[in-house]
């Protein structure tokens, strides 16, 4: 089986209130790409792939009149794909929901949320993550009140050969000090953020650890915008939120990579224009971790880069549909299940 996750930047702009593809030569979002670019490229990455199921990230909108399952159903009947059936979590207010697209023959997929609805009051015992999580990070004997913007996804799974697991997929916060109108400023707003980030993984790590406690097989995926010496920021605290995350126990082959390596060439999932630089800069973001008992599983990664992965370098219109659709790239994970 093969899973997959994919952070599709500007995905919510391809599609109508009516959740239909706007198949047009209006901009996407992305730079220089209009919307029948992407959306083209978006259908060849993701038939290239071929993927059991997919975690979106960046997923289309659920608000008032869009509804995000519709819309990436309507993207999969476009497209022809295995993988045609949706499903979402809690909605939020950023218009980047996250969702599995999954091949019903192969799979079934259901939200289950874990934890105490406890709503803006908080609890410090891991609560339902569209509530708030009550946390001293810098042990001032002053609580902080944490929230995610964006609720982790959990899935209950069996697959058709009868495997049962849990699966959460995640977008935790970025640290880009947005609004900042001064050097202070920015660094102000750097490290508040990196605190949210670092108590939004300290809270998704209370949940692993109660799935691993009860030895459930346990996918994580998703993109962490975050990562050992992604930014100054993280001697503050010691430990960067990948680290807090996967833990003694959760296995990736890149972000292993990532945290035993501090010099010499990395992996990378994204590629960002610097416009004032005048370059790109190329990150290791999107991860997907599993449990121990999954390692017996005949797990294999696969980052599709289009630079750096041979099969997706060669084949140039797998190559340049990588660099249309998104500036991150799939992983994916094949595996016994």
């Amino acid at each position: 089986m093969r899973l997959a996750t994919y952070n599709v930047e500007w995905f919510a702009n391809l599609f109508d209130d009516q959740d239909r593809l706007l198949v047009d030569d209006r901009w996407s979002g992305r730079r220089d790409v209009t919307r029948a670019q992407q959306i083209e490229a978006l259908g060849k990455v993701f038939s290239a792939l071929d993927a059991d199921a997919v975690m979106i990230i960046e997923a289309p909108n659920t608000g008032r009149q869009q509804r995000t399952v519709r819309a990436l159903e309507n993207f999969a009947a476009a497209f022809d794909l295995r993988t045609r059936k949706a499903v979402i979590g809690f909605a939020n207010d950023t218009h980047q929901e996250i969702a599995l697209l999954f091949d019903p023959d192969v799979l079934s997929a259901a939200h289950d949320p874990i934890g105490h609805e406890v709503g803006k009051k908080g609890s410090p015992d891991a609560p339902r993550f569209d509530g708030t999580f009550r946390i001293d990070l810098d042990i001032d004997a002053t609580e902080d009140l944490v929230q995610f913007s964006k609720p982790p996804l959990e899935l209950a799974v069996r697959t058709a050969a009868g495997t049962r697991l849990r699966m959460i997929g995640a977008h935790l916060k970025s640290k880009a000090p947005h609004g900042a109108t001064s050097r202070d400023a920015a660094m102000r707003l750097s490290i508040a953020n990196r605190r949210k980030q670092l108590a939004q993984a300290i809270w998704l790590r209370a949940r692993i650890d109660g799935h691993l406690a009860d030895k459930t097989p346990l996918i994580l995926m998703g993109d962490l915008n975050d990562g050992p010496g992604l930014d100054e920021y993280e001697h503050l605290f010691g430990r960067s939120s990948v680290e807090i995350l996967v833990g003694d126990d959760l296995y990736d082959p890149h972000a292993r990579q990532a945290l035993q390596r501090r010099i010499g060439a990395m992996p990378s999932t994204a590629r960002f224009r610097l416009n004032e630089e005048g370059r790109y800069l190329q990150a290791l973001l999107d991860y997907v971790m599993i449990s121990p008992d999954l390692l017996a599983r005949a797990p294999d990664w696969r980052i599709w880069h289009p630079f750096d992965d041979a099969q997706c370098w060669e084949f140039e219109e797998l190559r340049l549909a990588l660099l249309e659709a998104s500036d991150h790239f799939p992983v994916s994970l094949d595996i016994d299940i």
